[in-house]
């Protein structure tokens, strides 16, 4: 099988290419498709010439190619349907009738210059299927996002996603404004399962199965809950699907420079304790690291609960409840990590019975209130 993909440098095609490469070297198994295929590239600088000998020997065709923002309205027209006329009757010339996928757009149906020559290349590919009897998949795609798209081009998310994380302005004009999103990894599933046959069908059209309509201001709130997250060490809800996408997209726009940040270490003579995620419903997670000799703890909780685990180091977590005498040790080290849970009611410390400092990842069920602590300091 030869796959031929054009506009395989641009946002969707490029994610496809990796996709696929992903597949053929057997790095991503979730899909029936043989890896034993050849991938065809063709961009904008590829030669008329190779492109008409990939005509010639393509299984499937994604065409991918297009034009959003030209300089000159004529490209529209050259870029969104001309092309595929060139396309198509290069395959005709070879008698090849493989399959053809064409992305197209919601905008097909509005009466704008690009609209218009969307809707062209929609009826040109639909006359080619007529004419031939070839398979055609022609998807309407609404607003896609997703890493590696341009911003300040033709995508609203990329274009916030980078000004936020550079700490550029935007200019939002209706923040009510409804959009409808699909995501680059739900339409890099569809078009793997259009290659194997498996194609979701809208009546004479395709379509990604999986969407997110949203308003403007959500998203511009949810992109600069992320900016802030790094400061208040938030983290977003990752069972909200659209969220988790939103987040992968923004991060992939951060400048090289700041993919790190720092974290506020509390320090003192026995070491340090230092936050670095917090959730209302799902705890917070810290790090402590003890000095040699070093017993931190000795208090107890009504409910809050904790988890420690001990990844470098070695020491001894002790446990006693509070109307007894009776000392329960857990040795724990780095050499074998296990959690150990720390109950309430049970006054607890940790002591670091190494040469060296001793590493803790703490994880409590709830971020730290100084108005209500639910601390209660007793020795062991």
């Amino acid at each position: 099988m030869k796959i031929l993909v054009t506009g395989a440098k641009g946002f969707i095609g490029k994610n496809l290419v990796a996709q696929l490469r992903n597949i053929q070297e057997g790095k991503d198994k979730t899909y029936t498709l043989d890896p034993n295929f050849e991938i065809l590239v063709c961009d904008i600088d590829t030669d008329d010439k190779l492109l008409d000998e990939y005509c010639k020997e393509a299984t499937f065709i994604y065409n991918l190619a297009g034009i959003n923002r030209p300089e000159n309205e004529s490209e529209f027209m050259e870029g969104n349907c001309d092309f595929a006329s060139q396309l198509l009757n290069s395959l005709k010339k070879h008698k090849n009738t493989c399959p053809v996928m064409i992305s197209s757009s919601t905008q097909a149906i509005l009466d704008n210059v690009y609209g218009k020559s969307k809707k062209a290349g929609e009826d040109v590919i639909f006359q080619y299927a007529k004419e031939t009897g070839a398979k055609v998949l022609v998807y309407r795609f609404p607003n896609v996002f997703g890493k590696w798209c341009k911003p300040n081009y033709n995508s609203a998310v990329a274009t916030f996603c980078h000004n936020i994380a550079h700490g550029l302005d935007i200019t939002v004009s209706d923040r009510s404004y409804q959009m409808t999103l699909v995501y680059i990894d739900d339409v890099l599933k569809e078009l793997i399962h259009a290659l194997e046959g498996k194609e979701n069908r809208d009546g004479e059209f395709c379509a990604v199965p999986v969407t997110h309509p949203i308003s403007l201001g959500e998203i511009v709130d949810l992109l600069y809950s992320f900016k802030s997250s790094r400061k208040d060490l938030s983290v977003a809800k990752m069972n909200d699907s659209f969220a988790k996408k939103l987040y992968s997209t923004y991060l992939s726009y951060l400048p090289t420079e700041e993919f790190s940040y720092p974290l506020k270490m509390n320090v003192d003579n026995r070491g340090s304790f230092t936050e670095m995620l917090r959730s209302e419903d799902r705890g917070q997670v810290s790090v402590n690291i003890s000095k040699p000799g070093i017993v931190k703890g000795n208090h107890w909780h009504h409910t809050k609960n904790e988890k420690f685990l001990v990844v470098s180091g070695q020491g001894v977590i002790r446990f006693r409840k509070i109307d007894e005498e009776k000392i329960h040790e857990y040795f724990v080290s780095g050499d074998k990590l296990e959690v150990v849970d720390i109950p309430v009611g049970y006054t607890h410390n940790i002591e670091n019975l190494g040469e060296n400092d001793m590493v803790t990842v703490m994880w409590v069920n709830e971020p730290f209130d100084p108005d209500a602590p639910d601390t209660f300091y007793l020795e062991v």
